[in-house]
């Protein structure tokens, strides 16, 4: 009797072996033939899952998105207003392993996105679902009373962003002076600010 190949667990081996193999020599020293050994596949078989080396870094940026969106998930149940926020925001920011290769991925996108408007509409559309939660999260806190702060919501999530996605870059870039306690304590820092008003 025939095999059966579970398709879908092939693409997530082969995003995870992306990971190591970028951790190790970086987006452009991975090479697919490099991909395909790690994850214990012969160089040809990667051709029916990702035609190029763009397809795969597609689709591990949307591996990543809807990762991290399961983490959200789980860490804001229960959680409203600031709680909430202060939890949605962790899962982004590179605070361990798993989410530090998943900014490793994440970057080299971006890169691409530039150039490729395919890639830019998906991150657009990635980040607006972020954009929208965050909102979400900060109304509750306004109506809870959490935050006293006269700073419009629109900016508030703007900079949120701009928080929790340039963390992304600079743990990669300099990990020594954005450890994960830095990182947290920066994040508390600008919570702090939101719900004293100053």
């Amino acid at each position: 009797m025939p095999k059966v190949v579970d398709h879908d667990q092939r693409r997530v081996d082969l995003v995870e072996a992306t990971w190591r193999i970028i951790a190790s020599h970086g987006i452009e020293g991975a090479t697919m033939r490099d991909i395909a050994a790690e994850a214990g596949f012969a160089n040809g078989a990667l051709k029916p899952y990702f035609p190029s080396k763009d397809d795969l870094l597609t689709f591990a940026f949307g591996h990543v998105f809807n990762q991290t969106n399961e983490r959200m998930e789980k860490s804001t149940a229960g959680h409203t207003g600031l709680a909430a926020l202060r939890a949605f925001c962790h899962e982004i920011l590179p605070l361990d392993d798993t989410r530090l290769q998943e900014a490793r991925i994440v970057i080299p996108f971006w890169q691409k996105a530039l150039t490729d408007p395919s890639k830019a509409t998906l991150n657009e559309e990635s980040m607006r679902q972020w954009r929208g939660r965050l909102h979400e999260h900060l109304l509750e806190a306004r109506a809870a009373g959490e935050i006293h702060t006269t700073v419009p919501d629109a900016d508030i999530v703007g900079h949120l962003m701009s928080v929790v996605l340039g963390a992304q870059i600079t743990a990669v870039l300099s990990p020594a002076e954005h450890s994960p306690a830095r990182l947290v304590s920066q994040l508390e820092g600008y919570l702090r600010v939101l719900s004293t008003g100053d």
